[in-house]
């Protein structure tokens, strides 16, 4: 098997970055009404994510415009990059390379992406493009690459506390649609390799409805190392409630790759279910073979999937009341970071959310 080399680690999100890697969205399949309204709610994540650190977006030749046009401050200042490249869709964090770090040296790990299912249960039916985007990223900024293939995986999958952790969910890594053939056992050994890891957590659940099939990013992340924020409910007729129990009593059972318990803060998910409307399903325009969005769909909208940059936290708002106590919970996750709420129910429309549409490319260790 091909792997970084035994010195390698990915280090935590948290760690100092070279930049952040996005793409602007376009398909229709995704982002409704041209994708106005999410080009919007990305511009403001790209304005965010350069407070304190550079934005390398790649765009298509047909969104080129429109992206100079919303970025323009940050391009003239040299804050945001644009790179031309054509994708299948916008999620940067899934289908750009995974980093590790050592020896003064960044390497990006390039998986096999299928859509999160493939012929499974993938979300569209062509992903090539999306699948050569690790590569490109990896040749823009001269990253060594590691090929991972034919092991399917995606950056949401896994957090890392860059001490030698590992978070993932049993529920998407043991789903059908990736790695049929490997054992849990070997999709850690796999794991291990790949990233430098030195012990694998693995959560029962992610996020009820989430159709990754239950990225880990969504529902827990690492602060700080020995440290979490999970996502929670208190209203027991809520489908995640029994989800989240077990993931709460599954990480007190356990300790990390230090030896360390798991502390655990609790994010509150918002108290209103985020759902498809009437006006955002009328404005879709699918492909065959892509997942259609009806009226009334219960979206997988999280606290969990904010964002770390050098400066701050990126945290997704819905509107909802509980909008300010994540991001007191965040506040007090990471003192000394900038707190940076932004309305993000432009891109949960999507399917994923801040996290999902960033992807950082750590400094060398």
């Amino acid at each position: 098997m091909k792997r970084a080399p035994g010195a390698f680690r990915m280090p935590a999100e948290y760690s100092s970055h070279l930049g952040t890697v996005m793409i602007w969205p376009e398909r229709p399949g995704s982002w409704p009404y041209g994708a106005a309204e999410a080009r919007k709610a990305f511009a403001d994540v790209i304005r965010a994510v350069t407070r304190s650190e550079k934005a390398f977006v790649a765009v298509s030749q047909r969104g080129r415009a429109s992206a100079e046009t919303a970025l323009a401050d940050e391009l003239a200042a040299g804050k945001a990059e644009l790179w031309e490249c054509e994708t299948d869709d916008a999620w940067a964090r899934d289908i750009g390379p995974t980093c590790v770090v050592g020896g003064g040296e960044v390497r990006g790990v390039d998986w096999k992406f299928n859509a999160w299912g493939g012929e499974s249960n993938g979300l569209y039916a062509s992903w090539a493009k999306d699948d050569a985007f690790a590569a490109f990223v990896c040749a823009k900024l001269g990253l060594p690459r590691t090929d991972a293939r034919p092991f399917v995986c995606e950056g949401g999958s896994v957090h890392s506390d860059g001490e030698g952790t590992l978070l993932v969910t049993e529920e998407c890594l043991l789903s059908p649609g990736r790695n049929p053939g490997l054992t849990k056992a070997e999709i850690e050994k796999k794991l291990r390799a790949f990233l430098g890891a030195e012990k694998v957590l693995w959560l029962p659940y992610g996020i009820y409805g989430d159709e990754t099939d239950g990225h880990v990013d969504n529902v827990c992340a690492f602060t700080a190392p020995g440290e979490v924020v999970l996502a929670w409910t208190a209203d027991p007729d809520s489908p995640d409630y029994d989800r989240l129990r077990a993931d709460a009593e599954y990480l007190g059972s356990v300790t990390d790759a230090a030896g360390r318990g798991i502390k655990v803060r609790k994010l509150l998910l918002p108290r209103e279910a985020v759902r498809i409307t009437e006006r955002d399903a009328a404005g879709f325009v699918y492909e065959p073979g892509e997942a259609v969005r009806v009226p009334g769909e219960r979206l997988a909208a999280s606290y969990v999937n904010f964002y770390v940059t050098n400066g701050g936290v990126i945290v997704p708002a819905f509107g909802d009341e509980n909008d300010g106590a994540a991001a007191e919970v965040l506040a007090e996750a990471f003192p000394g970071r900038e707190i940076l709420p932004v309305a993000a129910r432009a891109i949960i429309v999507g399917g994923g959310n801040v996290h999902c549409i960033t992807q950082q490319i750590p400094e060398a260790i």
